[in-house]
């Protein structure tokens, strides 16, 4: 996992909050910018999701991308 907590998720709150450090992380003001409002942008698109399995994967595969982009 990109940073120390990310098996600890299990909510969209914990998240949201996750990802938003993750973003620290990055180099640039600028990146961290563009993947901020990504951020922000998902969790708007998926704010209406109630399916708990779902939301389950969205996590999962929202880590899964902070990690690959962290690596980058």
């Amino acid at each position: 996992a990109p940073l120390p907590g990310a098996e600890l998720v299990q909510t969209p709150l914990q998240l949201y909050r996750y990802l938003l450090r993750c973003c620290r992380q990055l180099p640039t003001k600028g990146i961290q910018e563009h993947y901020r409002h990504a951020v922000r942008q998902s969790f708007r698109v998926h704010s209406d999701e109630d399916n708990p399995e779902r939301i389950q994967q969205i996590i999962k595969r929202a880590i899964e991308d902070a990690d690959w982009i962290m690596n980058k």
